[in-house]
């Protein structure tokens, strides 16, 4: 992920700005895999949500470092902090047979790219399909594209700009 200021950043902090149930919390920012012992650096008494896969960061290649992603995060989930992963879409159907779903304080974050959003007419729908028919879901569910796009969901670029690189 481009963003400036963050291009060799590993951790920052700051407050959750993503409407998430993690919303306004104080929050550790976690690039890439790292050993436990390393994040447990930056976990102060007064974080409460730990944000893996700041930056785009989560794209495992092999499985040696999907378990590295799952161990790190396990380890926190098992310590009661609340956590979200930030995870690419395309990762959605192998990501249920891991564990971190079973867990109530875990926020698994599906990150779907859209670009020229705006751009769309008010016409465009927002299909949650299955990956053939009847093959894992009930059904499917439409949403209007307009309709998810409210005030109360939206998160400005500038939002992002008061996080502090560690």
């Amino acid at each position: 992920m481009n963003r400036a200021g963050h291009e060799t950043t590993e951790f920052f902090e700051g407050v959750e700005v993503e409407r998430t149930p993690a919303y306004g919390m104080k929050t550790l920012f976690v690039v890439g895999t790292h050993p436990v012992s390393v994040v447990e650096q930056h976990v102060y008494h007064h974080t409460q949500h730990i944000f893996f896969g700041a930056n785009h960061s989560f794209d495992p290649q092999s499985y040696e470092q999907w378990d590295a992603w799952e161990a790190m995060i396990l380890y926190f989930l098992k310590q009661e902090k609340l956590c979200t992963l930030d995870i690419p879409i395309r990762f959605s159907e192998e990501f249920l047979e891991g564990p971190l779903t079973e867990y109530h304080n875990f926020i698994p974050q599906l990150r779907i790219p859209m670009p020229y959003i705006k751009q769309w007419n008010y016409n465009t729908m927002i299909k949650l399909d299955d990956k053939d028919f009847a093959a894992t879901n009930p059904g499917v569910w439409c949403h209007r594209l307009h309709n998810l796009m409210s005030d109360e969901t939206f998160t400005d670029w500038n939002q992002y700009k008061a996080d502090k690189t560690l």
